[in-house]
Parts: C-alpha cells; structure tokens; sequence
C-alpha cells in the first residue's frame, strides 16, 4: 500500500412502427414500477429492454443531429488522434526495481500493464516489459475488460493482485497473476465481481471486502464486512475481521508493508468525512484510533498525520480546523497527545496535499487556489522548514513519493491551462530534473490565464480561472464555456486539457473554471459552507461567477454555456432550473438529477453527509429546492441542454439522466440525449469513446453558442 492512505459528478418516439410517449411502458413489470409521482421511474430499469429502446432512440437522434455537422468528424479524429498519442506522459510507479505503467493507445485500445527501469525511463523512448495485454486478455475470455489496477506483494513483487472491470464499471474482479509466468495464477486468489478490494497481507493470506452473499453490502453497495482469507480455504470461510452496519458506507482492511513498521488496520467509512480507523493487533484485537471522525488520519512508519475537518481540543489544547497535526504513533498509542501542527489555514490558504518521503515531509499548500511547496525534517530542535527548491513559481504543482520507505526521491508534476504537463524528479535538496514533458496539442499563443473574483449573493468572494485572448475586448459577445463542480471538498486547479484546447479555446472560445462552495479550494471552511441546507450557496456562487463574466463585458447569456459531471452534473441541473434567464447552454454529464430517490439509487446513500436524506421531512424540505428533476416545469424558458450518462455507470444511476431527458422533453424543452452503452462514471471505456463523447459536447456547445446568435 502507499505509505500514507487518507482512510477515507412531448414529442412522439416510434419504436416498431408504434407511437409511443417516453412516459408509456410497455410491460407490466415497467408498468408498475412507474408511479403518479414519478412516471418515469420505469427508466430506472438500467439494461430493461423498453428503457434501452428508448436510450438507443435518443442517441440515434444525437448522433443524426451532430454527426452531420461539417466539423463533427475532423473533431473527433483531432481527439482521439490527442488520446491516442504516444507523446503522452507515461506516468509510473515504483515497486522495487521496476516502475509500473499502464498505457492505452491507438494500437492498444483496452490498454498494457508494464514495467521499465529507471535508467530506461529517462530516455525519450523507454523499452518496456509488458506483463499483460488487456486487448488479449479480453479477446480471449470475450469480455470487455477495463483496468482498475494492481497491487503488488513485497518483497520480491513477483505475484499481483490484478482488478479489472467489465465496461467500465465500479464492480470489479480481482485475481491472482504471477509476474514471472506472466499469466494469472491456477487456484489463486480470486475476488468475483462486486464492488470491493483485496489487497495482500503476505503471500498466503489477503484482506477482502467484497459481496459475501446476503446482508453482507451497505445500503450504499458497498462492503459491510472485512475478512481475513487464507490460501487454498474457500473465500466463504474467510475469518471475519469487523462487520459494520447497513448503514454505514463502507468496511475495509489493509496491511502496511513499510519494513520495520508493518502494521494491520481496519477501516469503517461511516459516512464521506466520517470514519473510524482501527489499529488491529496479531491477536486480532482492534483498537480504535482515537481522533475525530471527520480528521483524515493515516500512519507513515513512526508518524502518524491528522488533517482536521473541524476545531478539536485535545490535551487542553484546542486545534483550528483545517490544520495538520503529527505525533509519534507509538507515543500516541502509549496515551502522548502531544501533537506538532504542521499547518495552520488562515484566509486564503488550505492544505492541499502532503507526502511523506524517507526523512522529510513534503506540504503542498494552497494561496487563492495557488500551490507553495514547503519541505519539512523533524529535528532534535522539532520540525524545520524550508520552500521546495526548484518548484514552479504559478500553476498546479503535484509533489509524490517515488519509495517513501527507501529514499528522498519525489516526482514532481506542474501544469497549468496552457503550459502543458511536465514531470520531473529529484532528490530533497537539489534541484528537479525534468524527465518528460507533453507536447503542445494546440496553439496557445495570443492565449493568457487570468485569475478574478465574483461576489456572490451572501457577499463571499468566489475566485475563478478565466483563458481567453490576451487581446480580448469587453464587447459581450464571446462564446464563453463556464466549468464547475462544487462538491465533496475537491479544488479545481488550473490543468492542461489538450481537449479543452483543441475543441474550444483555438475555436475562439472563453473558458472558465469556478472554484465555487462545496469544494476544497479553501479547505474544510469551503466545503462545508455549501453542505445540505446550504447547498444552494454552490449554486448562487456559480451563478455569480456568470453574472459577473457578464457584467465585464466577456459574454452575454446567448453565447454563455456551461458545462459538469457528477456532482457538477447536479450543479448543471440546477443551474439550468434555478437560473434559467442566465445562460443559453448546458452540457450535463452523467449527473445527479432526482434528490428525491438518489438515495435509493446505487451508490446515493453514501452521499447523504454531503445532500442529505430525502425521507427525513425536514430534510427533503431544503433537499427539494435543489433537486432539478423535481423542479423543472412546463412553463418556463430553459437553456438548452444535452445530457450525455453511461449506461455501465454503477456509481451514478444513468435514470438520473433519463428521467430528467424524458420529462424536459415531453414539456417540450429543448434538450437532447446520449448514453453510452459501455463506460463507467467516467462515461466512456477507451479512448475511441471518450473522443466521440467530447465531440458531441464540444460540437454542441459550438453550435448553441457560436452560430447564429
């Protein structure tokens, strides 16, 4: 395992010559799944036949109405021509001689697991072992295989622990493959599919949380019970480590192989920012980490590293949230409570990131979404610090371990939007050397970053990244595409995207990215200001951002888009039903839309720390005022929208996207709709699909905000 763990987005259909409206099933089965309050929960029936006409309907209308554009096909092509491009990093990682890579391109489009030598990989054109062919793997077991990664047995890294998944999904596999025989072992460990994780203890004996069988999952779909499983024993007979409730979101264990401080935990995330840490001992016995639920908290070999959420008074002592403390782990759990803070937040800086190397702890600070690096030794004296020589001065910069366990060695990344991503490497105290840079994808130049500052409705300055000409006038008339997110305490940080590039910003588009509420731009402080009853404060924060790109003069509201995920998906929604009259556009992806039933949907009930429980009265009475599926009405003029999903996501329901395209489209609102039958959260499961899937994005928003308006 990695040394530090944090335990922790009516128009009339024709099917087989019979008119039929997107709220009629055909079956008594759908039939009855539909209700007075929600007559398209029938589409909730992921791969039911009725549902899968209806989603291949749709996407035969999006493919006829994009594909045919002029520009669609050469798109496309710059695409996946940008993903298949062997100029791309080969990121990688250590595991004792070796560096692992897994790399998908043109040639290989489900992709190769790989290992090179350090020596090899500084050179432009590294010679690489390939241990498995997923390509292969695929055509010989007629399955379409997507990999999720490996985990490796110390010392010797001969055996792995390989998971894969079928399209994309969150439920995976995980079997045993033998790195010198290159092939996965007879009667080895081998975890059916189901969401969950096995990972080694040593050879004979594995940690395993998965499906077990009745009773044995959270009602968020995830495992309730953490078991020990030894060699050549049936998994059923595995001995039970901990069982959690049905309530919780998810059990799990994991062995810490650092040499000398090898070390048993067991994990119960009760909820997202709150769980419980066990330390477990040889004999079994689990003994509670004792530190707030809501702390991030995780042991490197003598220290232990607690990221507060929320103010904590410990030892007469009372600790600002927001700060990361350390303490001798031994000491700890000998009673010392005798923490070091690390780092204190104050207005516009937040914790980013940490690292630990061998002999140093490495601080990725951020000021007004900006990271510092500073390095950190522990001392007789206690902890001293220095800046990070050689880290960039502005954009996004990523500090990693290479082996926290043997050296001071680190990888460095920096990006920003149009410097494209280098990686680099060094030893703690000298300069970095840079190993590998991306290419240009596009022409940046006449291209500049701006960073401004909206004021939202309850007066908070909300910051955001603005790319346009640097010789752009304020004449309101610039097609303008506004990105945001707004959830689960995740920064949004300036990064190349060759696609963003190619497909918008040499199109001669603006783009924005806003670091609104609810994410981690200013640490805790930021994400919890948004939480449940206070959701819409994301939302009045975006909208702000939107008015103000308005106010100077960037765009207006017909060439302004907008554009989301997930959690960004839901931010979308709302958008468009909460502030109709303020944009033109929207592309909502693979979104959250019914807060009435996301609950009951996959993976939901883990969410409700961040939404809320929507069968609490009290709670669906401020959950419903962000919930765009119940919402949106006939009556009013909304922004056009396309709604792309997966059909293989399991993590968010695809009937999000369905029922909220359904019910928009029998009002008569101007919406279209494509779901990808393969991919998971991310939406598509290689790169052929994530070329097609930006394409029709981008070829949208084009025409809705470029043309004719």
């Amino acid at each position: 395992m990695h040394r530090w763990t944090r335990f922790w987005m009516i128009p009339w259909l024709v099917l087989g010559g019979i008119p039929l409206t997107a709220q009629e099933p055909t079956t008594a089965t759908n039939a009855a799944a539909a209700s007075q309050d929600d007559p398209y929960q029938w589409l909730e029936d992921v791969g039911g036949d009725v549902a899968l006409d209806w989603v291949r309907a749709r996407n035969a209308k999006a493919q006829e109405r994009f594909e045919e554009d002029p520009q669609f096909e050469s798109l496309r092509n710059d695409l996946l021509e940008i993903l298949d491009s062997n100029a791309r990093i080969p990121f990688v990682v250590k595991h004792g001689e070796f560096y692992y890579n897994f790399w998908r391109d043109k040639k290989n489009e489900r992709g190769l697991w790989r290992r090179t030598t350090l020596e090899e990989y500084k050179k432009a054109e590294p010679a690489w072992d390939v241990l498995l062919d997923l390509d292969a793997l695929g055509a010989t077991e007629k399955e379409n295989w997507v990999w999720k990664g490996a985990s490796l047995l110390r010392p010797d890294y001969t055996r792995a622990l390989i998971s894969v998944s079928r399209g994309g999904a969150d439920a995976d596999v995980t079997r045993e493959f033998d790195l010198v025989k290159r092939e996965f072992v007879t009667d080895g460990f081998n975890r059916p599919e189901a969401k969950g994780r096995m990972s080694w203890v040593d050879r004979d004996h594995v940690f395993i949380a998965t499906d077990f069988g009745d009773g044995s999952m959270t009602d968020s779909g995830y495992p309730r019970i953490a078991k020990l499983w030894k060699r050549g024993t049936p998994m059923e007979s595995a001995k039970i480590l901990y069982e959690g409730k049905s309530t919780d979101m998810s059990i799990g264990a994991v062995h810490d192989d650092s040499p000398g401080f090898e070390r048993n935990f067991v994990t119960r995330n009760i909820a997202f920012y709150n769980d419980e840490l066990y330390l477990l001992k040889d004999n079994q016995e689990l003994v509670k980490i004792d530190v707030p639920n809501t702390a991030n908290k995780g042991v490197n070999r003598q220290w232990m590293a607690v990221e507060l959420r929320e103010p904590w008074s410990v030892n007469n002592r009372t600790y600002a949230a927001g700060s990361l403390l350390v303490i001798d782990f031994e000491a700890f759990m000998s009673g010392s409570r005798d923490f070091e803070v690390l780092f204190q937040p104050t207005d516009t800086t937040a914790l980013s990131s940490f690292a630990f190397t061998k002999d140093y702890l490495i601080i990725n600070i951020l000021d007004d979404v900006k990271n510092r690096i500073e390095v950190l030794r522990h001392t007789s004296k206690g902890w001293e610090r220095e800046p990070m020589r050689g880290a960039p001065q502005f954009g996004t910069v990523n500090v990693s371990a290479v082996d926290p366990d043997e050296s001071n060695d680190y990888f460095m990344t920096s990006t920003d939007y149009l410097t494209p991503t280098t990686l680099s490497m060094g030893t703690i105290g000298s300069d970095p050397m840079e190993l590998k840079r991306l290419p240009h994808f596009f022409d940046s130049k006449g291209l500049v970053i701006s960073q401004h500052f909206a004021t939202s409705a309850d007066g908070t300055r909300v910051p955001y990244f603005m790319v346009a000409r640097e010789d752009l006038k304020p004449t309101g008339d610039h097609p303008t595409l506004l990105y945001g997110y707004g959830g689960f305490e995740i920064s949004l940080q300036p990064s190349y995207s060759a696609t963003v590039g190619r497909a918008w910003l040499t199109q001669g588009g603006v783009y924005v990215v806003a670091n609104i509420r609810g994410g981690g731009e200013y640490g805790p402080r930021w994400h919890q200001a948004a939480l449940k009853k206070n959701r819409l404060k994301a939302y009045e924060d975006f909208a702000a951002v939107g008015k103000d790109l308005i106010a100077r003069k960037i765009t207006r509201k017909e060439r302004l888009g907008i554009q989301g995920g997930s959690n960004g998906g839901l931010l979308v929604g709302n958008m468009v039903t909460l502030y109709p009259d303020l944009f033109h556009a929207a592309v909502c992806q693979v979104p959250l839309l019914d807060m009435k039933r996301y609950n009951k949907l996959l993976a939901g009930a883990s969410w409700m720390a961040e939404y809320g429980n929507p069968d609490v009265p009290e709670e669906w009475n401020f959950i419903q005022t962000f919930s765009p599926y119940q919402n949106v009405k006939p009556d009013v003029s909304y922004p056009r929208v396309l709604f792309t999903t997966s059909t293989r996501d399991d993590r968010v329901h695809p009937g999000h996207a369905r029922k909220m395209m359904a019910k928009m489209e029998a009002m008569g609102h101007p919406v279209w709709y494509y779901e990808n039958i393969e991919g998971g959260h991310g939406g598509a499961a290689n790169n052929r699909q994530s070329a097609f899937m930006q394409a029709l994005a981008y070829t949208f928003l084009k025409q809705e905000l470029f043309e004719g308006k």
